[in-house]
């Protein structure tokens, strides 16, 4: 599977379930970690952790094996490593503190058409 589709796939996943700001960002070449950064907001921590188990569950329909899920159990900032794709679900208020996408602004392009 491209990474374009596992980008597609993650979307739509996060899409389904209600996401909101679902920002997907290149640092390929720029991030020894990951090539594509995936930022989506949940709005409680219920929704967080739905989230986050349905991207895993997606990749795993689609024959990948997710790297872990962290911050599951907690559900104010869960992340799925799928290896070159990170995908980072937060609350509100805990993506509005740490401003991660903003890291990345400048060094980055944001990816559309997803």
């Amino acid at each position: 599977m491209e990474l374009k589709d596992i980008i597609k796939l993650c979307h739509t996943a996060l899409d389904d379930m209600k996401a909101e700001n679902i920002l997907v960002i290149d640092v390929m070449g720029k991030s020894s970690m990951s090539d594509v950064l995936i930022f989506a907001t949940g709005t409680s921590t219920r929704h967080v952790k739905s989230l986050a188990h349905s991207v895993n569950a997606e990749v795993k329909k689609a024959g990948l094996e997710p790297f872990g899920m962290e911050g599951v159990n907690e559900g104010q900032w869960a992340l799925v490593d799928i290896g070159d794709i990170v995908v980072h679900i937060m609350l509100p208020d805990v993506r509005e503190f740490y401003q991660l996408e903003r890291l990345w602004q400048g060094d980055a392009e944001q990816v559309s058409n997803v």
